[in-house]
């Protein structure tokens, strides 16, 4: 993607943006049946406020053809969930702020637990003071033919924290990519269960806890309720981690990672972490004063983008966590690539060349901004969900984050 590409893409962003009070008030859309194909008419649909807590603020019926219409104040202006509950199965899709359109796809439930196959499974640890942060993300994968959503409604998904630990905020999404906090059922001795339909296509499951980590050093017990293709352990470079059955995988911003194939289900995963992180700053991230990655390490390939992992700290549903980050998170890596033709006059080649060496520490420059956004974030929201910053405080430094973060779309 050239440096010109960006800047479109940020711009029609922005003006996303600032189309929200253009469309503020009203939302409209139609159910469709993604198993049979057709539109679902008579169909309870329910608006959902996200700011504040999720807060029903409208609701309405569709008409013969599968439409709705939804109003409110908040619609345009933040982001909110339309809510559809199909045959007790409730289907969510997000609205972020400028759009005034959203499409609702329902499926034909199963009960069938093949149709919820776990790709992967991210452990993250992150050493803060006396106490191991820890954020884990499943990627579950529904490939039902025809699709259809796999949902109990007694457990859809269990899993199990090490003993010792103290649950935080469990949230789960479907192929929207919107998360949406789940209330967990307690199963006993650390086990925990959550009731979320896993559509067809990409669904993930993240949970954040905490435990001791006395004289930075613990040794703690997973245990893999079902079969995975692949677990991972990511842990930042100051951090030692030996773990059986698990290799080096490589890095990836400056945090190593470790991983193991085929783990099946009942797998007991003793692992053994040490060490310290710098110290986090009010804002979140880390002090200065540790080493950089090193320059031209390689980076193993991971299913999916590792990038994405990032986000079991990160549950924003504010209009720039919806929009900005999204946008962010996905955007293509880009280098500046001169190839100028033979024939080329070597005063044309030199400007070229100039221009392309800015072009190229512009777009470093505006790289490494968003790698210090990405990284504060995470920090922050690893905190907030740790419980290690107050309310206060966590409001004021997001909203610092959004600022800068606004700053550096608007450039």
């Amino acid at each position: 993607m050239s440096i010109s590409n960006l800047k479109f893409q940020i711009s029609n962003l922005l003006i996303l943006l600032a189309a929200a009070s253009a469309s503020a008030g009203t939302v409209t859309g139609v159910v469709r049946n993604g198993t049979t194909g057709t539109t679902v008419a008579g169909q309870d649909v329910v608006l959902i406020q996200l700011q504040g807590g999720m807060e029903t603020v409208a609701n309405t019926k569709t008409d013969a053809q599968g439409r709705y219409t939804l109003e409110h104040p908040s619609v345009g202006q933040a982001p909110v969930l339309i809510r559809v509950n199909y045959r007790g199965v409730n289907f969510h899709q997000s609205v972020p702020p400028g759009r005034g359109v959203a499409d609702v796809e329902v499926f034909e439930p199963t009960t069938d637990p093949a149709a919820a196959e776990i790709v992967s499974r991210a452990i993250i640890f992150q050493p803060n003071g006396p106490s191991l942060l820890v954020g884990e993300e499943y990627s579950i994968h529904n490939h039902t033919k025809p699709p259809r959503a796999y949902f109990k409604n007694d457990s859809t998904f269990e899993f199990q924290v090490p003993e010792g630990s103290q649950l935080g905020q469990v949230s789960a999404w479907g192929p929207s990519g919107m998360p949406v906090q789940q209330g967990t059922i307690d199963k006993g001795k650390n086990r925990y269960a959550i009731i979320f339909p896993f559509r067809p296509g990409e669904n993930g499951v993240r949970l954040a806890y905490q435990m001791s980590y006395p004289n930075n050093a613990v040794a703690l017990t997973v245990v893999e309720l079902n079969s995975a293709q692949r677990v991972s352990l990511i842990a930042p470079p100051t951090m030692q981690v030996q773990a059986e059955g698990f290799a080096p995988a490589g890095t990836d911003q400056g945090w190593n990672i470790y991983s193991r194939e085929n783990v099946p289900a009942g797998t007991r995963l003793t692992i053994a972490v040490s060490g310290t992180a710098p110290p986090m700053t009010a804002e979140g991230s880390q002090q200065a004063g540790d080493a950089p990655p090193a320059a031209g390490v390689s980076l193993s390939q991971l299913p999916g983008r590792l990038e994405n992992l990032k986000w079991p700290m990160i549950g924003g549903f504010s209009a720039l966590f919806a929009l900005g980050l999204i946008f962010l998170w996905r955007r293509p890596v880009v280098s500046a690539v001169l190839n100028p033709g033979n024939g080329a006059a070597p005063a044309k080649t030199a400007k070229v060349t100039k221009a392309a060496a800015i072009m190229a520490e512009v777009q470093q420059q505006a790289s490494q901004s968003l790698d210090e956004i990405k990284e504060t974030l995470f920090r922050l929201e690893l905190r907030h969900q740790a419980d290690t910053i107050s309310e206060e405080d966590y409001a004021r430094e997001r909203a610092r984050a959004e600022k800068y973060l606004r700053d550096i779309l608007q450039g």
